[in-house]
């Protein structure tokens, strides 16, 4: 039976309505300074800590209830005569409850211009010792981490005459002790810079996926719950049939593209790899020029938009033959209204986008690659004409926007714009003429006048005599080989427009 309960908390949210709630039950209230006073302002009787010990809070508050009476309180084994006695020979009442949570170290930490001594002095030492002693004695001690638990306990305690079920326990101190190893490392890695020693995965399990990449292979879904920033894990599916694997790898590439453009912007997925995207003055317009840059590969597609969704964009999807899912920040209420009349097509609304400190891991067999995000922004003032021919004002927009989006597709990697438009994407061959001569089949005539981003240096001529034939007008592209001075005396002779970016957008 829950008889005394030990409070330490930095978020006190919901806290008063629960402990009324344990006073109604008879349960004493012991806590710290600044929750006591909290407490005693909400009407709630405290017996304050120091009382208990007979100590003060010491070192600035550094030390509180570091105290042999508060952890032989919590630690005792109810179940061992020797223990109970011990505690009756000193005068030491059990503890039967610890409501804990901690200093927001996370938040501290990721402060501009935050100091290392700010930091050092956001790690709690007192609350985490306290939480473990009560998890590992959760046979006698209950513990709470977080006020979601507060309604749920407490409604137990008063169904059962102030016990909590031995599952209940075990469930708590199973928070309690995730909660302390996500708490620790967070700390290590912010200690151990840039590159650790030791990389430690912690993710939440979301969902069993019905099956993996194929049907014979088994999936399930965890999500990052230290993510920060918009994150596919934290979006909410507002209709349709349960996400698949593939679903969710399309939609991961389709909300990093999103991210990088501010203008009106849709990009639509298959395979992982953009089929079209476009940029433009209207999400609704925008849709229908990504739309157009390969409507036969659009079937079954998945689609990023980074704005919310209108009724003429809705309109659009729901006229578009075969739509698997869409992401976007959200949806106005007659859009979504008409999206999910198709049963199956799935929703998603992704929230406010903004971009969090990422890492892109990459399994290896018996290992894992671990590098940041490619977040490199080309500008005007980062690019180097190499040609005799200058690109037009027109033409430059229009590789700078290129150039944002051949970053998103698979290497060997060429796209081919016109205006702020696709209209021809070669994505993941492993001969870089060939994506070239991909992208100018799939544009058609359309390549006439178009621009081209490369993801890479042409290594040989015969890429830019490709793109020539096609109709191209100037070429963006990072530079770098030792072939350089073959691709600009050929896009010379060709008449065309070549800019060097210095910057490589590979995607394995």
């Amino acid at each position: 039976m829950i008889k005394r309960a030990f409070i330490t908390v930095y978020n006190k949210d919901g806290l008063a309505e629960f402990t009324l709630g344990l006073k109604g039950l008879g349960v004493e209230i012991i806590s710290t300074g600044g929750t006591a006073d909290s407490l005693r302002r909400a009407g709630v009787g405290v017996k304050d800590l120091e009382e208990l010990t007979g100590w003060p809070s010491i070192l600035g508050g550094r030390v509180k209830s570091l105290h042999p009476i508060v952890y032989a309180g919590i630690l005792a084994d109810r179940s061992d005569k020797e223990h109970l006695k011990e505690l009756e020979e000193r005068g030491i009442g059990p503890i039967d409850m610890v409501i804990c949570n901690f200093y927001p170290f996370k938040e501290i930490s990721q402060r501009p211009q935050v100091s290392l001594d700010e930091v050092l002095e956001a790690i709690d030492i007192g609350g985490p010792s306290a939480v473990r002693a009560a998890a590992k004695n959760y046979h006698g001690v209950a513990v709470l981490t977080s006020p979601a638990q507060y309604g749920g306990v407490l409604s137990e305690l008063k169904a059962k005459n102030g016990e909590l079920s031995p599952q209940t326990r075990l469930k708590l101190a199973q928070e309690a002790f995730h909660l302390t190893q996500e708490y620790d490392r967070l700390i290590y890695r912010y200690l151990a810079g840039d590159s650790p020693p030791f990389l430690d995965l912690h993710f939440q399990k979301v969902e069993e996926l019905r099956y993996g990449e194929n049907p014979h292979q088994k999936a399930s879904f965890y999500r990052d719950p230290t993510s920060g920033g918009t994150s596919l894990g934290a979006s909410e599916k507002l209709s349709g049939k349960p996400l698949s694997f593939n679903n969710l790898r399309d939609l991961d590439v389709a909300l990093g593209m999103i991210l990088d453009f501010e203008q009106p912007f849709v990009a639509i997925f298959k395979h992982a790899s953009p089929c079209g995207a476009a940029s433009s003055s209207t999400l609704a317009q925008a849709y229908r020029e990504a739309l157009e840059c390969d409507p036969l590969s659009a079937y079954g597609s998945v689609i990023g938009l980074n704005r919310k969704v209108d009724p003429e964009t809705a309109r659009l999807i729901d006229q578009t033959r075969f739509v698997e899912c869409c992401l976007a920040p959200d949806y106005e209420s007659e859009a979504l209204n008409l999206l999910k009349q198709k049963k199956n097509r799935r929703f998603l609304r992704c929230g406010e986008l903004k971009r969090g400190p990422r890492e892109e891991l990459r399994f290896v067999r018996g290992g894992v690659l671990l590098q940041d995000e490619d977040l490199r922004f080309v500008s005007i003032d980062d690019l180097r004409v190499v040609t005799k021919r200058k690109p037009t004002p027109e033409e430059m927009n229009s590789l700078l926007f290129a150039f944002q989006v051949v970053k998103h597709i698979k290497s060997n990697a060429i796209v081919l714009v016109q205006d702020k438009k696709t209209v021809g994407i070669g994505a993941g061959q492993p001969s870089r003429v060939d994506a070239v001569i991909i992208s100018a089949r799939k544009a058609g005539e359309r390549a006439k006048g178009s621009v081209l981003a490369s993801d890479a240096f042409f290594p040989m001529r015969d890429g830019v005599y490709e793109a020539a034939r096609a109709g191209v007008k100037a070429i963006i592209q990072p530079g770098g080989s030792k072939r350089d001075g073959e691709a600009i005396a050929a896009a010379d002779e060709c008449g065309l427009a070549m800019i060097f970016t210095g910057v490589r957008h590979f995607r394995h």
